[in-house]
């Protein structure tokens, strides 16, 4: 098997040298995870390295934060009680400006099984360097709200499930969430046996109190139901697909909802060229096991990318563009046959490519003229004799009008047992271009020896540049690039045998 950690060499030549950081130096733990933080504009905030101390009691382990600024200068740490079943945390950054850490790694190992529990996420104040669990907070079906901030054991959420089903016909579910704009949300529906109905969105203020109601699918059934997917939603409005089924025929509308008062701005059928099953899945795009980041928000509107289908067949790609002031739609889309062929010879109808690899999206750009980058890598999963494996790397860059203007196949060798050769991107110059990254294991063309090459790709006013880093497996240490602040790359180099762990930012030469 290819081994999938490399460390770097011979970087000298691309990139300068900028700041350092040894994360052993900053907490006596084991350290069990580091990630990038961003704020709610996409600009990158920071990072945050996580340790453990292990257990600490009969269901709590005990961790230690350390919070690094983008130039990698530790600015607060602390240490805090977890629950056990967590082994490590993720941290992002909410709306309100907290750090959220979310249990990213799940040990089941210390307790029993009919004791299993999710572990519950933890909430950072960064102004007061202050930690504590996070609150949820369930709506009842008699109006009233139940606080959360204890995990229930699976076992006995099952039979409470089991239980009211057998009492009500139907379980009561809802979902709570806070609002940028002040106050709560929750959604309500009754789940049957084959249906759903009794649908209500809802908002609260600052103290819970129901501000407006929003009912739909009232009387649903098997054959007649109403579904809303929410897209978006601002200080004014909510946004949102609205599907009528009735005995098999769909009708699609979007349903604009004042933010203030609950009542409907708009719901204006969604017409053109979308098929149903389009429109079905346009919320959501999953690629593999990840779930992909498929929209972006702009002063003066929203995109979505989704799948184009025909019936149950994925044929390309859709695009959804909502006007945030008249509400107007304009749908678009590409099929993988006619419109790329020109650019990829070998592409058949539903993305496939010589030698049945697939075209498996890795990553989506939205720039603010309504333009599209999509970022796919040739992939074939495995059989019963034969191993996952990857190749090329396909960048499809569309126009305004959701046309193909380019597409470029960045060539890389076959890379078996692992899917995971695309790294990671970001935005440049205030979101108008884009840079990505992307490892590949190359033959040097002057030793012959195999060796890893990391490849920056920047696309910049629709021109590709490419720059490339040789980087090499070397003396058991291990390099893993992060994403930098604009124009940097921070590398983590670690041997775990002798306590190595330190992390560095490079600028990059574009």
């Amino acid at each position: 098997m290819k081994k999938i950690t490399f460390l770097m060499f011979g970087l000298i030549q691309t990139l300068v040298f900028s700041q350092t950081q040894d994360l052993t130096a900053l907490a006596t733990g084991d350290h069990v995870g580091m990630n990038a933080l961003f704020d709610n504009k996409d600009n990158l905030y920071g990072y945050i390295s996580l340790y453990s101390y292990g257990k600490s009691g009969e269901k709590t382990k005990k961790f230690e934060y350390v919070i690094l600024d983008k130039n990698l200068n530790p600015v607060a740490n602390k240490e805090f009680e977890g629950d056990i079943t967590a082994a490590s945390y993720k941290g992002y950054v909410d709306f309100k400006g907290q750090i959220i850490l979310k249990p990213s790694m799940i040990d089941y190992s210390l307790i029993k099984s009919k004791e299993l529990f999710t572990p519950i996420s933890m909430i950072i104040d960064p102004k007061t360097n202050t930690i504590k669990r996070k609150i949820y907070y369930d709506y009842q079906e008699d109006g009233t709200f139940k606080e959360i901030n204890e995990p229930q054991s699976w076992e006995t959420q099952r039979k409470e499930t089991r239980d009211e089903k057998k009492e009500k016909g139907y379980n009561y579910i809802s979902a709570v969430g806070e609002l940028k704009e002040g106050g709560y949300f929750a959604h309500e529906y009754k789940l049957y046996n084959k249906y759903v109905n009794g649908n209500s969105l809802i908002r609260f203020d600052e103290n819970k109190k129901e501000i407006w109601r929003y009912k739909y699918n009232s009387d649903g059934n098997k054959k007649v139901y109403t579904t809303l997917a929410i897209l978006e939603s601002d200080e004014n409005y909510i946004y949102s697909i609205m599907k009528k089924v009735d005995n098999g025929q769909n009708v699609f509308s979007l349903l604009v909802i004042d933010m203030k008062t609950g009542k409907e701005s708009s719901n204006k059928p969604i017409e053109g060229i979308l098929t149903d099953n389009t429109l079905d899945n346009i919320e959501s795009y999953r690629s593999g096991y990840r779930k992909l980041t498929n929209e972006k928000t702009f002063d003066d509107k929203f995109v979505l990318l989704g799948r184009n289908y025909d019936q149950s067949e994925t044929v390309g790609y859709a695009r959804m563009m909502v006007n945030k002031t008249d509400f107007t739609v304009d749908s678009r889309w590409i099929n993988f046959t006619p419109d790329l062929e020109t650019f990829v010879p070998a592409i058949n109808r539903n993305g496939y490519v010589e030698n049945d690899y697939l075209l498996q999206t890795k990553d989506m750009y939205f720039m603010s003229d309504g333009s599209v980058g999509i970022l796919t890598e040739k992939f074939k999963g495995d059989g019963v004799y034969t191993t996952p494996k990857t190749t090329d790397l396909v960048y499809i860059y569309t126009d305004k009008d959701f046309k193909v203007k380019n597409v470029q196949v960045f060539k890389k060798e076959k890379t078996k047992w692992s899917n995971n050769d695309y790294l990671f991107s970001q935005y440049l110059n205030g979101g108008k271009d884009v840079v990505f990254f992307y490892r590949d294991y190359q033959k040097d063309e002057v030793t012959r020896q195999k060796r890893w090459n990391l490849f920056i790709n920047t696309i910049i006013d629709g021109k590709f540049k490419q720059e490339t880093i040789p980087i090499s497996e070397k003396d058991n240490y291990t390099v893993i690039p992060y994403v930098g602040k604009e124009g940097y790359i921070l590398l983590r180099e670690f041997n775990e045998k002798e306590k190595f762990n330190k992390i560095r930012l490079e600028k990059l030469n574009y």
